[in-house]
């Protein structure tokens, strides 16, 4: 299984469908995701270790190992751990296309905005 760097943590494709694609993400303490969004894709993330504080539109929502949340099509959203360890979730993705093309970066800690 291929694991794509970044500057944030990791992730790795575990299924890539024509209908859905799946990936387990690494967050690495004190880093954060793009705020982005997404024209065509619906996301689920389901967080499998440690604690994450997701931002969806105007909502901050905390989530800890077996929480849920759903990511519509056109939110605003990002995921942050604030821990002292990895966090780690996995996301389904569901749509008509999963390219990497289809992130809209609002802010980035990163500079790629």
């Amino acid at each position: 299984m291929e694991t794509d760097h970044r500057p944030w943590g990791y992730y790795q494709v575990l299924a890539d469908e024509p209908d859905h694609k799946v990936k387990r993400i690494v967050v690495y303490p004190g880093k954060r995701l793009s705020l982005q969004r997404h024209q065509r894709r619906t996301e689920h993330w389901y967080v499998i270790a440690g604690q994450a504080v997701v931002t969806r539109d105007l909502d901050e929502l905390r989530l800890r190992a077996g929480d849920a949340v759903d990511i519509p099509c056109g939110a605003r959203h990002r995921v942050e751990n604030p821990g002292l360890q990895d966090m780690a979730f996995i996301e389904v993705q569901t749509g008509e296309y999963f390219g990497e093309d289809d992130i809209e970066r609002l802010e980035d800690d990163f500079g790629r905005a």
